[in-house]
């Protein structure tokens, strides 16, 4: 049998590819367009599996991606296909609504056609896994319990709000033509191999080259913390066990504001790499101003994983981070590979010299 995963060479992408070939050993078929943030060399352990199969196309590409499906004949596509950073949504949506809506029917499309093809518990069996955010959900108070499977989609951001509309096709692919999709929900994920214009990285790597911290507004912003490695467990427990038609919110059950998380990376690099001088990386902190949009709390309700699927994380925050920081110091390679020209154009076009937080895993 064979699995696809779109969007394999992103962040969670390769992230779930690596995990899944050295737990299961079940091939993979990685569908990438290789955009901004994809990147191979977080792959290259594995470039030589016999499991593995890299094709670079985009999943709006009808003609190569039903050629894929019948060539491989997938009992399962996992897509993680999507633009994710909201301040790129904010200053150009237009390549969000192409990815995330129109990418996302077109797959759908392709996938149904040839769900269509197959018989008995080929078809039974099948499962179209969709990955989201959150975000979908927008924003809430501090007093308001945490999002819920039925929580309404309130969508803020260009970015959110592309999402929120994959998920409704998604939704109404089974609803309408009985394809055995599930979704998922997600915190915020941080972890190795992640783009360094998010947050945590961002800061790792800001902090190690005496660069400032920028946290936007107050840095009062709630967001639950996910660690990548949970949620790849999380994700293949619902193709395993998932009811078709049903939505999973996966969460890691850390609630910090951004200003904790960055004072957090502070301490534990104040410990494991020091400064010259003796100087505390906190003195690095500078607030600026707010971004257009910025939702004030996400947090998840990961009862229903949980109690029907048996799934709850492994990772604290606190073991989480210090693994995640450790891997961007033991990995300078990957990072001045991902921190490219194009990288560095768009972060000095849209943000001056100093790099932004994005508040956004």
């Amino acid at each position: 049998m064979t699995i696809f995963v779109t969007g394999g060479a992103g962040f969670i992408g390769s992230n779930f590819i690596l995990d899944w070939l050295g737990q299961s050993g079940e091939p993979v078929v990685n569908i990438d367009n290789l955009t901004y943030a994809g990147n191979l060399q977080s792959l290259s352990s594995i470039e030589n599996h016999p499991g593995y199969h890299f094709v670079q196309t985009d999943i709006a590409n009808q003609n190569t991606i039903s050629q894929l499906l019948i060539q491989h004949r997938p009992r399962a596509i996992i897509n993680f296909a999507a633009e994710s950073h909201v301040d790129r949504s904010i200053h150009g949506p237009a390549s969000f609504i192409q990815t995330n809506v129109l990418g996302t029917f077109s797959l759908l499309e392709c996938v149904r056609d040839y769900w269509n093809t197959l018989a008995g518990t080929d078809k039974s069996n099948f499962r179209f896994l969709h990955i989201s955010t959150d975000e979908v959900y927008g924003s809430l108070l501090p007093e308001e319990p945490a999002f819920t499977e039925s929580s309404c989609y309130r969508p803020n951001s260009p970015y959110s709000a592309s999402k929120a509309a994959s998920d409704h096709l998604v939704r109404a692919w089974h609803h309408t033509y009985g394809l055995p999709v599930l979704t998922t929900n997600c915190g915020n994920n941080y972890g190795p191999r992640q783009f360094p214009e998010k947050l945590i990285p961002l800061v790792i790597l800001n902090a190690l080259a005496g660069m400032p911290l920028p946290i936007y507004g107050d840095g009062l912003q709630i967001r639950d913390w996910l660690y990548v490695g949970d949620h790849c467990a999380a994700i293949a427990t619902v193709l395993d066990k998932g009811i078709p038609g049903q939505t999973y919110n996966i969460g890691g059950g850390n609630e910090k504001t951004n200003l904790d998380v960055v004072q957090a990376i502070c301490d534990v690099l104040d410990e494991i790499r020091p400064r010259a001088g003796g100087q505390s990386y906190h003195r690095q902190i500078a607030f600026v101003a707010d971004r257009p949009g910025h939702d004030r709390r996400y947090a998840i309700n990961g009862t229903k994983i949980a109690q029907e699927l048996g799934w709850h994380p492994q990772e604290t925050f606190t073991t989480g981070l210090q693994k995640t920081i450790q891997w961007y110091l033991n990995n300078s390679d990957w990072v001045q590979g991902v921190q490219n020209g194009s990288y560095r154009d768009w972060m000095a076009l849209h943000y001056g010299h100093h790099k932004h937080n994005g508040g956004r895993a």
